[in-house]
């Protein structure tokens, strides 16, 4: 592996370059994408069984029964089965507390305002089955929307393997499908006769799922776009190992995966490089992400390394310590302190991993339970109370030149 790259951050041609977004997939890969989806939208479960047949390799039945759920979840070590079982039950009660709470308000004598929060009816959980089964994201997905009151919770995967099926029984996943892809999503988002259509769609995937996501956006809800994962490590001090095991944990999932260290410590900045080599070593995949996407960046302050985190806006963000994290922060995830490995957030502490990635941190945070409910407005007003706000609704309707809701008001006053 070359020397991971170092740069200054008064370098600023340099880092600019590096910090350049990718160029967004081409025209031509979007109407390939566009075709699948349009494919099953318009020839439902023959279209669907069609592309599972060849991109996924899928062998029918397409729907895992409950029953085949179960012989695969016998099959995973007990372990891991106790591990899974830990990760929801943090998972569920980070989530309790994300739930939107319904309140009553008297807005002035007569007026009276309510916030409802509804569950959706029914949900669509995307779990990748690529490089590695993934039974983590199902549970991130799930189990939140579970804790929400979802009644109906449909995940798919293309290589649902005996993990994943252990995952789904403890999340309370209600249908299963053998299925991904683009073809997936247009599922989901459109229904067949035997993949009902969801609310929202959910979880993270490659860049056909996330292209297809985009474009049935306008039909059905999702989550966010998500690209690949990015981790940025800021700190002055520290144990150069432990920050580029870090760096390499992310690193390992996908080659377009971004894994940046800013420090104002030259020192540590040279032995967290010659740490990324060693780690690194190996790992093809991790390899190959921190030549392209990897970096160390050198800065002239502290300050300037959080100015320059939250310019990034990362998915992952880690901090040395509690001085640095009282500063404003754009994050998707922010991990504290020397002992807060960022792969304990991708299992076991509760928090969703389901996170914004490529500067979508600017305006979201992760998946969390309130992505699982509808949040309304419910009025109620005496005579009295509607007498008492009529001056202010007749002024701003006439002066919206709207006469017929003045006279809405008007005709209930006479």
């Amino acid at each position: 592996m070359p020397p991971i790259r170092i740069i200054e951050s008064r370098n600023a041609a340099a880092l600019d370059r590096f910090l350049r977004p990718r160029a967004q997939r081409g025209a031509a890969f979007e109407r390939r994408v566009r075709r699948i989806v349009d494919g099953v939208r318009a020839g439902g479960d023959r279209a669907l069984v069609r592309f599972a047949r060849r991109f996924d390799g899928m062998s029918p039945p397409l729907e895992v029964s409950v029953r085949e759920m179960r012989t695969g979840a016998a099959r995973v070590e007990p372990a891991v089965r106790r591990a899974l079982a830990q990760a929801a039950e943090h998972i569920a009660r980070v989530a309790f507390h994300q739930i939107p709470p319904h309140w009553d308000a008297a807005v002035a004598p007569g007026v009276w305002v309510e916030q409802r929060v509804e569950p959706l009816a029914r949900v669509g959980c995307y779990v990748p089955g690529g490089r590695f089964p993934l039974p983590s994201s199902l549970l991130m997905t799930a189990v939140p929307a579970r804790v929400a009151g979802v009644r109906e919770i449909v995940a798919v995967c293309p290589r649902p393997e005996p993990p994943v099926m252990a995952a789904a029984l403890e999340a309370g996943v209600t249908t299963m499908f053998r299925v991904g892809g683009a073809h997936a999503i247009a599922a989901m988002a459109f229904g067949t006769r035997l993949l009902p259509r969801v609310d929202k769609i959910v979880g993270p995937g490659n860049r056909y799922v996330a292209v297809a996501k985009a474009i049935v956006a306008g039909s059905c809800a999702i989550d966010f776009h998500a690209g690949p994962t990015e981790i940025v490590v800021v700190a002055g001090t520290g144990h150069a190992s432990w920050i580029a095991a870090d760096l390499v944990a992310q690193a390992e999932h996908d080659p377009e995966a971004r894994s940046i260290f800013i420090t104002w410590n030259r020192t540590l900045a040279r032995r967290v490089a010659t740490a990324l080599r060693d780690l690194s070593t190996g790992r093809a995949i991790a390899q190959r992400a921190l030549s392209t996407r990897g970096a160390v960046i050198v800065t002239r302050s502290d300050r300037e390394a959080i100015e320059l985190a939250n310019r990034i806006a990362p998915e992952h963000l880690v901090l040395d310590g509690e001085a640095l994290a009282r500063r404003p922060l754009t994050a998707g995830s922010v991990f504290i302190g020397r002992m807060t490995a960022p792969a304990a957030g991708d299992y076991a502490i509760g928090s969703n991993h389901v996170l914004p990635t490529a500067g979508a941190a600017r305006f979201r945070g992760g998946l969390s339970a309130a992505d699982f409910v509808r949040v309304m407005s419910v009025q109620r007003m005496t005579r009295d109370g509607l007498a008492r706000l009529t001056p202010t609704i007749l002024s701003l309707a006439r002066a919206e030149g709207l006469t017929a809701h003045a006279e809405s008001i008007e005709i209930r006053l006479k």
